[in-house]
């Protein structure tokens, strides 16, 4: 079963406990500085969720600014010798763009929007690597006038705009890789998983269109082939896939070394997963690097070639627990001998992930104490749409009640990226906390930003 989904659990396989016993807050999906104070209110960054909600209204991203910059912290140590880019698509911001900077990391954009974040804090372009499976001229172009260190290039018509957009760059040879469709299925949802033959990423292995692409960028002479690339898929805990791929890349490289073709650099992706429920268990930074570079060095001399360059592309390990939102309850309705309906002032709008991949979360009564026995609940959302679930399958106190304040734990990845203004709902804001200090790095969407959009 992919582990971004979940089976409900019948009733009596749950204790009837307070719910702050059972799910510790140091299981392993909350934030570093999360906490619980006399009350029994959660707090976040040194400051209790309430005042956060009372200040900043619901539903709200709360951004952990120092969890955030530890897990930086962590796997720049981790892959030491490894190149790591922070994938923007999992949360980019003005603020996170400068802690990936500030942390040594590189940074992983796949649009013109993303590189425009890049660009307006003067994150260093030799750090900053492309991504895209349809990249546009201008976006190309965009990339070579900043001077992008990587370009991945995902298929041939990729190859031809850059070709013809390099005569607007006298001098300029870009660096690019070449991302590779490997055959590896990942153990994940199957709308995330991307190295399949069945999807649309980059050079197919098994025909041969990946040998081709490395053979006409060579032919060309104009693109500086600096290796090859695979992406595997996204919320993976385990390492079968990883391994799997790397050996199938590193079989093809060697075919090229052994031809003379330096291929130095080898990007082996990203996809680390993380725990959205005390049951998941991912491999951690330090226990994934050293399976990979023991596997890649194994590898290489089994071929009898130099070991290259290593680069991985984390973004939800890094951004996902560092995110919690903030709702507000509105509605409780108990259908008896089924469940409770708990329905927040959020929902499919700014937390998609649920209804578009099954993904699992659990949540948390987080602005009081109970000690009512524990309910099997479904948070669900404001939107007309049966399918505007938040939370699939989790345990409440029983006195849950309107007015209640909740908090949804590992959404700081792909939750403000993915949110969307469907029923014309605003987009929450994103408030950083940290020492005690909150402050709105993305402000709350308002009715009248909708309308400016509307030229009727």
């Amino acid at each position: 079963m992919p582990h971004d989904q979940r089976i409900a659990v019948p009733d009596q396989e749950f204790p009837t406990e307070p719910v702050a016993d059972r799910l510790s807050l140091s299981s392993g999906i909350w934030p570093i500085t999360a906490t619980e104070n006399e009350e029994g209110a959660l707090a976040l960054g040194g400051i209790p969720v309430t005042e956060i909600a009372e200040r900043h209204g619901t539903p709200v991203y709360v951004f952990d600014e120092s969890d955030f910059r530890k897990r930086c912290s962590r796997f720049r140590r981790a892959f030491e010798e490894f190149d790591v880019y922070y994938a923007g698509k999992a949360f980019l911001s003005r603020v996170t763009a400068r802690m990936v900077e500030e942390a040594g990391l590189g940074l992983d954009v796949c649009t013109e929007g993303e590189l425009a974040f890049a660009k307006a804090v003067g994150f260093p372009a030799g750090r900053i690597l492309m991504h895209g499976n349809n990249k546009s001229t201008e976006e190309l172009a965009a990339a070579l006038d900043y001077g992008v260190g990587r370009i991945v290039v995902d298929s041939f018509a990729e190859l031809d705009r850059l070709g013809d957009l390099l005569p607007r760059f006298p001098g300029v040879r870009p660096n690019v890789l070449l991302r590779v469709t490997v055959g590896v299925r990942a153990d994940t949802h199957a709308h995330i998983a991307t190295a399949h033959e069945d999807q649309k990423f980059g050079f197919s292995l098994v025909s041969g269109e990946a040998a081709a692409a490395v053979r006409r960028v060579l032919d060309d002479g104009v693109l500086e082939l600096r290796g090859l690339h695979s992406h595997i898929g996204s919320q993976i805990l385990g390492t079968a896939g990883f391994e799997a791929a790397a050996k199938r890349l590193l079989e093809l490289r060697a075919q090229f070394v052994r031809e003379g073709v330096a291929l130095p650099e080898l990007d082996l992706g990203g996809g680390f997963g993380i725990a959205y429920t005390p049951e998941d268990e991912p491999t951690g930074p330090e226990e994934m690097a050293d399976i990979l570079r023991t596997l890649v060095a194994k590898e290489c001399a089994a071929l009898g070639v130099d070991v290259p360059r290593l680069a991985i592309e984390p973004g939800r390990a890094i951004a996902g627990p560092s995110g919690v939102t903030l709702y507000t309850v509105g509605t409780v309705k108990h259908r008896e001998g089924i469940r409770t309906f708990v329905a927040v002032d959020g929902g499919m709008s700014d937390n998609v992930r649920t209804a578009l991949y099954d993904a699992t979360y659990s949540v948390r009564l987080a602005g009081r104490a109970s000690g009512a026995p524990l309910r099997l609940v479904r948070v669900v959302g404001k939107h007309c749409d049966a399918g505007d679930v938040v939370v699939r399958d989790d345990r409440l106190p029983a006195d849950i009640r309107p007015g209640d304040l909740l908090a949804v734990p590992g959404t700081g990845a792909y939750c403000r990226s993915l949110a969307h203004n469907y029923n014309h709902v605003p987009r929450p804001p994103v408030v950083a906390v940290a020492d005690g200090t909150s402050r709105e790095i993305v402000r709350r969407e308002t009715i009248d930003d909708l309308l400016r959009l509307d030229m009727g």
